[in-house]
């Protein structure tokens, strides 16, 4: 549909430049031209965008409609609602037109509804977690899809030698290796919609949404080696063809998330330039991660891995340098065009599947497939995690091995996949569509209604929604800092390590490089966690429905004025709107919650300042010779505590711990 609406979109263009022929009148010769008419039917004109607007038209009031119902929606997920929709509209068509038509078209999905999925994903992932957890997703991504791919299509071929597929199933081994690179890589747009209806605990989630994001490289490889290998001819692939097979996986992988960090780079050094012209910021957003699509796509390289970094890779220069009111205009965009796309997907599969004259149905095929993809997943889940559970700190246990196992939904890439094979040189091909058909269904309709159920029976750890108070994520930084000091003292380059390098790195040279000094200001530790709180605070009182005091009533000090934040700080906004309420922790007396009590002592103590334990190599040393000697050392540590980023300041606020003495007993 959105490929028919191209044309329409060049015939100005191509007109414009062109010299005008002499029409032909309609009507003979010594016919006067027909008069003015009052009104004229112009379908064919505005036929293309019409579909395209009356599709996401009916997506959007079916999702309404879904959602009318809280239990329909808690027990059958979204995605199955849309396939059943999807296969109701197909019927509807088929039965007024007498053809199937609006099918999903590989180029409608790759280039058109795939990108705003994806870079969703990419831009609002969780960045700690997901790398936290990147050796375990690319085990499963690239060594699991590996396993999956090869032992299917062996598995199948095995079955057709043991005569329990038909005859007519005209396929060798190179075929069924190939039906098997396409069929067995996990959909990122299936487990997207399923598992964030489930809610999953974080760790869970992010381990099998970044494989399916991941995978789409070594599926690319699989699919393009075998389908060159099948046109080749199985006698005519050498030795040398095999080897480059296996260098195309690095150079797709590594090549594609080359693409998305040059574009990443590109988009941040960007915005920084944009704050006299704010309105182009979400424009600059979209554009430049699509650019990336496009590119990665066009040099044959893994493109849902270059939007994939793309959107990791620029989120924090990008959300540093933008308005707020760009910032929430992203979000919402991004959000918006992700959930239509997905919605359009997965009406598009219903109605694909209602136009039988495209694929043939063989029982032994479509069976062996179903059961091998569910075996090897789970064998493959099984050997894989065993391995990992070696080098974890928290291991997988075998719950979260069978939601992993179970969790291994199939989706549209494969629908499109399978679709783009040549019947000529693959004369199974309607075969394989049909068993397509039915994995995807299967695992999106039947699992995904069984997932939830088998979540709870199991009792697996759900997610938690609340945010971390400043108490935890104070911890959390300080354990970091320890973790690092400890790798240093030991002379081990392990994970905290690189990290904290990797932070220096990026605070040093990167920050400076792509943010703009206002907002790189803005990121300094202490006034970070200032101008988090009076965000905090501003949200609590304005949700507690309490009243704002005048000016004229109350005359409280304020968060410490700076230029660098005049344009973002609540403070300001609220004095320049008449408001005189103090948001500043510090003088505040009375407060509603131990919550706001434990924060507002984290607070004063973030006055004082931190240190990074990693920086005094010498004094560590001293501490772990006292500990592992058994002996009770005491160390003093003197000198102000006030951080220099705000010692010096003229407004900097008093905190009574700033030139204490503190001292470090160990036992």
């Amino acid at each position: 549909m959105l490929r028919a609406a191209l044309p329409l979109l060049w015939l100005p263009l191509a007109g414009a430049g062109a010299t005008e022929e002499p029409t032909q009148e309609p009507g003979s010769p010594g016919e006067p031209p027909p008069g003015l008419a009052l009104f004229r039917w112009q379908w064919h004109e505005v036929e293309a965008p019409y579909l395209v607007a009356l599709w996401i038209l009916v997506a959007s009031l079916a999702k309404i409609v879904f959602h009318l119902s809280r239990k329909v929606t808690s027990l059958v997920p979204e995605s199955c609602l849309l396939i059943l929709l999807g296969l109701v509209l197909g019927g509807i068509v088929l039965a007024v037109a007498k053809k199937a038509e609006y099918q999903l078209e590989p180029g409608t999905f790759f280039l058109f509804l795939l990108p705003p999925i994806v870079l969703d994903s990419g831009y609002f992932m969780p960045s700690r977690l997901f790398f936290d957890n990147l050796g375990a997703i690319l085990t499963y991504a690239v060594v699991g899809t590996l396993w999956n791919a090869f032992t299917t299509g062996a598995a199948l071929w095995g079955l057709q030698q043991a005569g329990l597929v038909a005859p007519r199933v005209q396929a060798g081994l190179l075929d069924f290796l190939l039906f098997g690179s396409l069929i067995s890589a996990v959909d990122p747009v299936a487990v997207l919609a399923v598992f964030e209806e489930v809610h999953v605990n974080e760790t869970l989630f992010i381990i099998v949404f970044g494989e399916s994001l991941l995978n789409d490289a070594v599926t690319v490889v699989l699919y393009k080696v075998c389908n060159s290998f099948v046109e080749m001819g199985s006698a005519n692939v050498q030795a040398t063809d095999y080897l480059k097979g296996v260098a195309s996986l690095f150079v797709v992988s590594l090549g594609g998330a080359a693409v998305g960090l040059v574009f990443a780079f590109l988009l941040a050094l960007t915005t920084r330039f944009t704050k006299r012209v704010r309105i182009i910021e979400p424009l600059l957003v979209f554009l430049l991660a699509y650019a990336a699509y496009l590119t990665a796509e066009m040099a044959s390289l893994s493109a849902i891995l270059a939007v994939t970094m793309c959107g990791l890779g620029c989120k924090k220069y990008v959300e540093a340098n933008i308005s707020h009111k760009s910032r929430t205009a992203v979000k919402y965009t991004m959000k918006t065009l992700a959930s239509c796309a997905e919605t359009i997907i997965f009406m598009l599969l219903g109605i694909s599947a209602v136009d039988s004259s495209k694929w043939a149905w063989d029982s032994g095929l479509v069976l062996g497939t179903l059961f091998f993809i569910l075996f090897f997943r789970a064998l493959g889940v099984v050997l894989q995690t065993w391995v990992l559970n070696q080098f974890r700190l928290v291991p997988l246990d075998k719950i979260d091995q069978v939601v992993m196992s179970y969790g291994g939904l199939r989706g549209a890439v494969a629908f499109a996949l399978v679709i783009l094979l040549d019947r000529t040189k693959i004369p199974a091909k309607d075969y394989f569509v049909a068993t397509t058909i039915v994995v995807v269904f299967f695992t999106v309709i039947v699992q995904g209604l069984t997932i939830k159920p088998l979540v709870k029976w199991l009792k697996v750890k759900r997610s938690e929604h609340h945010k971390p108070t400043l108490n935890q994520e104070l911890h959390e930084h300080t354990f970091d800092h320890i973790l690092a000091a400890v790798e240093d003292v030991v002379g081990h380059h392990g994970y905290h390590y690189w990290r904290d390098r990797w932070e220096q790195f990026d605070k040093k040279y990167l920050s400076q490089l792509l943010m703009r000094r206002s907002a790189y200001r803005i990121r300094d530790q202490i006034w970070d966690v200032y101008y988090r709180l009076n965000i905090r605070d501003a949200i609590s009182f304005v949700d507690q429905g309490g009243h704002v005091l005048s000016s004229t009533g109350l005359t409280l000090p304020s968060m410490p004025s700076r230029n660098s934040v005049a344009e973002t700080s609540v403070t300001n906004l609220l004095r320049e709107s008449g408001s005189g309420a103090c948001l500043d922790l510090q003088v505040i007396d009375t407060v509603r919650s131990g919550r706001d009590r434990e924060d507002a002592v984290m607070h004063h103590l973030l006055c004082g300042g931190l240190y990074k334990p990693r920086y005094r190599v010498g004094l560590l040393q001293e501490l772990f010779k006292n500990v592992f000697s058994g002996s009770r050392g005491q160390i003093k540590l003197e000198g102000p505590r006030i951080p220099p980023a705000l010692a010096h300041h003229p407004e900097a606020p008093y905190c009574p711990y700033s030139q204490a003495t503190h001292h470090v007993f160990l036992s």
